[in-house]
């Protein structure tokens, strides 16, 4: 026995032509309050906030920052200025147990008691990092 397994889950069903539901409704919601800010205050006075509601519609209808709608950013942005925040850092006890384990770092590089300096260490750098011509031939 076969069964029909459904895909592509997670794309929304277009309703309104080429807008899903929640597209119709931020641009109906945007064109309605651009109306209402017309009638009450005028094309003169009310330019300026025709302009940013209908700016804001046509962003949560059609921007889709890293393949998601603007509605999940801006509720995360939300979220993480609401919420409190937990802070963790991790502290030394001893500054002194800091020196010490410095001095068992370079310890360890200098087991043959040869002395690094950052001269020696910047030649044996280059000499890593630069092919040997002369082996190759």
């Amino acid at each position: 026995m076969q069964f029909k397994v459904p895909q592509f889950l997670d794309i929304e069903d277009k309703i309104f032509g080429p807008f899903t539901f929640s597209q119709f409704v931020y641009l109906a919601g945007g064109a309605g309050l651009c109306f209402v800010l017309f009638k009450l205050m005028g094309l003169l006075f009310g330019a300026i906030p025709i302009l940013i509601v209908a700016g804001i519609s046509l962003a949560l209808t059609f921007y889709r920052p890293n393949n998601k709608p603007l509605v999940n950013m801006l509720e995360s942005g939300m979220k993480y200025i609401v919420q409190d925040k937990l802070y963790i850092w991790k502290r030394r006890k001893f500054k002194k147990n800091a020196e010490i384990a410095n001095k068992e770092k370079t310890e360890t590089l200098n087991k043959n008691n040869v002395k690094l300096t950052g001269s020696k260490l910047q030649d044996l750098a280059w000499s890593l990092d630069v092919k040997d011509l002369k082996k190759t031939d």
